[in-house]
């Protein structure tokens, strides 16, 4: 009935007590520092089970901070560029100058009046055209089935 034998311990580091953190820190695609983005148009896209799923999970999460007043997003696509490889309204959406300095070079600086040492080496985030199609554009494929 009892066995003597210890019972075994499972292998394996211990489970973490952040894991959304912890795979967010990965900096899987739509995520940042502060956020964590979800296209609606793939979102929309998933399996059947998936979004009934996604939706009982934000629903859970709405309702756990509703109670926080939400500002409007707004989302914009994105791209890391060099800063020497802007053009003069992308120099302007970074809040970016460039003028001839004194030595006759390209001098970039900040809004601040920081001078940039290495243009061509800093980069910065641009908007961009959104590769993701919207709703009702061609669906993109569809991702496997759930291995449940």
């Amino acid at each position: 009935m009892f066995t003597p034998d210890p019972i075994p311990r499972p292998t394996g580091p211990p489970a973490s007590s952040t894991p959304l953190g912890d795979y967010l820190n990965q900096s899987p695609p739509g995520s940042s520092a502060g956020y964590a983005v979800l296209p609606r148009s793939l979102a929309e896209a998933m399996p059947l089970p998936w979004q009934h799923q996604m939706r009982n999970l934000l629903a859970e999460f709405h309702q756990a901070f509703g109670h926080v007043q939400w500002p409007v997003y707004r989302v914009v696509p994105s791209r890391y560029e060099r800063l020497a490889n802007l053009d003069d309204d992308q120099l302007a959406e970074v809040g970016c100058t460039v003028e001839v300095g004194d030595d006759g070079e390209l001098e970039y600086r900040m809004r601040d009046g920081r001078r940039i040492e290495d243009p061509e080496q800093h980069q910065v985030l641009v908007s961009c055209l959104d590769p993701i199609p919207p709703r009702g554009a061609q669906p993109p494929a569809a991702p496997p089935p759930p291995a449940w």
